[in-house]
């Protein structure tokens, strides 16, 4: 399936959090911690109001957007105006 977000709306694959602790202990999915970082996998169509662009990796509120499954997958559709920052390596 295929998602093309309208507007100023982004497509942001979630980054999993992580599913082991320091010391070996695997964390159940249930009690993982909700990550706010994720990659741009596409923008909507407001060139104006979209700053980010696809493979941006982005921070976002931690209750923003609306969460879908595509093909098994997580994802987050956000507006601009949930998007803090693009995190630079």
């Amino acid at each position: 399936m295929k998602v093309k977000p309208l507007g100023d709306r982004i497509l942001v694959k979630i980054e999993m959090g992580e599913t082991k602790t320091a010391g070996g202990i695997y964390i159940p999915q249930t009690a993982q911690e909700k990550t706010q970082m994720g990659t741009v996998v596409a923008v909507g169509d407001d060139k104006d109001a979209i700053k980010v662009k696809v493979d941006d990796k982005v921070l976002y509120d931690k209750y923003a957007g609306t969460n879908i499954k595509i093909d098994g997958e997580e994802y987050l559709i956000l507006g601009m105006n949930d998007v803090l920052g693009i995190v630079e390596d």
